[in-house]
């Protein structure tokens, strides 16, 4: 990527990485596998068995992985549509990312106390969004080894 087209590029990598690593690592705490299997004992991460914790954070990584989406997306339509394309890989993440998001905006309206979704809907829903992630994840690994981004150069 062009860093004179984009001079807070590494930043947003920085921050998307960390954004990315807090929802996952606060998304697993909305289980009780940190506290079932003592990782929550260990110094320093008792508060990832702490379950409204884990979960006013998800929902703070949420709103701030929506607003870079809305600066990136903002950032490539007005600024870099013309020197950059997207990558097949970027189609992929960009699909994966609207299903989590999708998912997840469910599971916040199934958290509200006037909405009622059935209990197979209510599971559809939670398992969609722990697969959707989980293939993100993977997809995120196998491209990081093949080292494709997000953006290429428009020829």
């Amino acid at each position: 990527m062009n860093q004179n087209l984009y001079p807070e590029y590494k930043y947003i990598r920085r921050v998307y990485a960390f954004i990315i690593f807090m929802m996952c690592l606060t998304g697993f705490g909305q289980m009780p596998i940190f506290k079932r299997y003592y990782i929550a004992d260990i110094p320093g991460l008792g508060w990832l068995a702490e379950y409204y914790l884990t979960h006013y954070i998800h929902y703070i990584g949420a709103i701030l992985l929506f607003v870079m989406f809305a600066y990136c997306a903002a950032g490539y339509f007005f600024v870099g549509r013309h020197a950059f394309r997207l990558t097949r890989s970027a189609y992929v993440r960009i699909i994966l990312l609207a299903a989590i998001t999708i998912t997840g905006i469910f599971r916040v309206l199934k958290n509200l106390p006037d909405i009622v979704f059935s209990p197979n809907f209510t599971m559809f829903i939670d398992i969609s969004h722990l697969v959707f992630m989980m293939m993100f994840l993977m997809a995120g690994a196998v491209f990081v080894f093949m080292k494709t981004g997000w953006l290429m150069p428009e020829y």
